[in-house]
């Protein structure tokens, strides 16, 4: 896939994650931009234009990734009328649901059918004022190649030491490890999906260090010669010497913890994250004047010695904008007197319609 789209997802990443900050957290860059890809219409998040953003969209739907579950929906109230959204569902890929809305629990339903189990809910809950909910869910869960071995925290040095009894060392074999500019690097494999873990030294903002994993990920051949480096003891690695009679070798493992994170993030926050725009575009489609619009991610994911798993759901949901504040009055009519009573037959465009049938007067209630 072009390089250049790689790259502008990289940067949408750098976004979104900001919104987290350093906080624990886990999330799903890409199942964000689906939504706006699917959305449609020019929108400067998407970091390229929007047929481009499209054709990338529908080719990961139609090309599914074996290790990688995706599926994408598109739902609209009762209030929408369908046939105003023929032309923008006919341009979505094949396999994006569309239809009504489904009510909270089919919602939730659809979440855990499209995660493996690992969500069990939707990050979105319908309201009456909702126009169109558009819906990712991306999902992964394998094991890798060769598993991780065990070592004692004390080996991992650092505050994290005291709070964890074991943690995983990279086998000799299997897995890659390596120095790229001052920053550690650890790349386990499940035969179609590498994770690549990034450390800097200690105070280098999240932000900044998760740039780096994207690059890194994006250029996993740039590394550090050990040679290259002094021998010695520092926070992130201690590199040692000895001498054998073969040729010049670099051996490197890695010490790491197991974990695990569920996280949910307000996309909303930083219009930055193209959702405002997404929701202009989808306003003037339906011609419904300045929509407002929910956007939020729900993402879970586990890191252990035998393997990975992760999911995450992404919902976006346009409504309609509260009318202007006025008066509201509320009134309570009392028939507490003789009163009149006609019954009017109703049969629009019929030989019947608005005739009166019965009448009378009613002064005896029961």
């Amino acid at each position: 896939m072009a390089a250049e789209w790689i790259t502008a997802l990289a940067r949408y990443a750098d976004r979104l994650h900001a919104t987290a900050g350093d906080r624990h957290h886990v999330a799903s860059p890409l199942g964000a931009w689906l939504l706006l890809a699917l959305a449609g219409g020019e929108n400067e998040a998407l970091g390229v234009d929007a047929q481009q953003a499209a054709r990338i969209a529908g080719a990961l739907l139609e090309e599914p990734h074996p290790l990688v579950a995706a599926a994408t929906a598109l739902w609209h109230s009762e209030q929408v009328d369908p046939a105003a959204l023929s032309g923008w569902r006919e341009n979505l890929p094949p396999a994006t649901a569309f239809g009504p809305v489904p009510s909270k629990g089919e919602l939730d339903a659809w979440a855990k059918e499209h995660t493996y189990g690992l969500i069990d809910r939707f990050p979105l809950t319908p309201s009456p004022r909702m126009l169109v909910l558009l819906a990712s869910a991306l999902a992964t869960k394998v094991s890798w190649q060769v598993p991780f071995e065990e070592a004692p925290a004390s080996r991992l040095g650092g505050d994290w030491r005291q709070r964890l009894t074991t943690v995983l060392l990279s086998p000799e074999h299997g897995h890659q490890a390596f120095i790229d500019e001052g920053r550690i690097v650890h790349v386990a494999d499940a035969g179609g999906l590498k994770v690549y873990s990034v450390a800097a030294a200690a105070g280098v903002p999240a932000r900044e260090v998760l740039a780096a994993a994207y690059e890194i990920a994006m250029n996993p051949m740039s590394r550090t010669s050990l040679f290259d480096l002094p021998l010695g003891e520092t926070p992130l690695w201690t590199i040692r010497e000895e001498r054998a009679h073969e040729r010049r070798k670099e051996h490197v493992r890695a010490l790491l913890p197991a974990w695990s994170a569920t996280s949910e993030l307000n996309l909303a926050e930083d219009p930055g994250l193209g959702f405002a725009e997404a929701t202009r575009v989808i306003g003037e489609r339906l011609g419904t004047p300045a929509p407002q619009f929910e956007a939020k991610q729900v993402a879970t994911a586990r890191y252990d010695r035998y393997g990975f798993e992760a999911a995450a759901v992404t919902g976006f949901m346009t409504t309609t904008s509260f009318p202007p504040e006025a008066p509201i009055r509320h009134a309570e009519l009392r028939f507490a007197h003789p009163y009149a009573v006609v019954a009017v037959a109703a049969q629009p465009g019929g030989p019947w319609d608005g005739v009166p049938v019965f009448s009378g007067w009613v002064s005896d209630p029961q």
